[in-house]
């Protein structure tokens, strides 16, 4: 019988737990969460960079990649991209207002990362 309550609880208790629609946290690692993002975010911070320069301050992220995710944060509004000449074609990117607000967060995981596992 005890075990029987038990089992109970607990499955109320799951219940109660479960969500059905993506929490905060979920949402904001939707965002902040795909390979290279967060890094992407990190690099923009001082300003202005030519995609080039983007990628060679990223290593190991392809070209394909850091352009894919470059669109997705221009279509959430959290980087602007610039043409800056015509022939040939040069391109800036830059944080908005909002993809600067992500930094605070991404500064806080780098602090708990290093807290955990040490410096890079």
């Amino acid at each position: 019988m005890k075990n029987e309550e038990k089992s109970e609880r607990y499955r109320e208790k799951k219940n109660l737990e479960t969500c059905l629609e993506p929490c905060s946290i979920e949402k904001g690692m939707r965002i902040l969460g795909g390979k290279w993002t967060g890094s992407i975010i990190y690099h923009l911070k001082d300003g202005p960079i030519r995609f080039n320069d983007l990628t060679r301050a990223l290593g190991g992220a392809s070209k394909k990649i850091i352009d894919q995710r470059l669109k997705e944060l221009e279509a959430r509004h959290m980087v602007k991209r610039t043409v800056i000449s015509e022939r040939p074609i040069a391109v800036t990117y830059a944080l908005t207002d909002t993809g600067a607000s992500a930094l605070d967060c991404l500064e806080a995981l780098r602090a708990w990362s290093e807290s955990v596992h040490g410096p890079a």
